[in-house]
């Protein structure tokens, strides 16, 4: 048993973070270049969200939202 968790070790730490190792060793190089990912996610996390406020402004523009008390089951 203690062989079948070194091996997931083994998985994760040479395998699948060897992209994550070499975006540390960009660090030294370039700062720009090691927090790119970073940029990336928070960039299409920011498109999401104004997507999301722009569907939520048109459909509470069109007055389709029940705004009722009971609307809700759980209320």
């Amino acid at each position: 048993m203690k062989d079948f968790f070194k091996n997931i070790q083994f998985l994760f730490e040479e395998f699948f973070f060897l992209p994550f190792n070499s975006l540390r060793s960009f660090q030294e190089i370039n700062w720009w270049i090691a927090n790119g990912i970073n940029f990336l996610l928070f960039l299409i996390g920011l498109i999401a969200f104004i997507y999301w406020m722009i569907k939520l402004k048109n459909f509470n523009d069109k007055g389709e939202e029940n705004k009722e008390i009971t609307a809700h089951s759980f209320l």
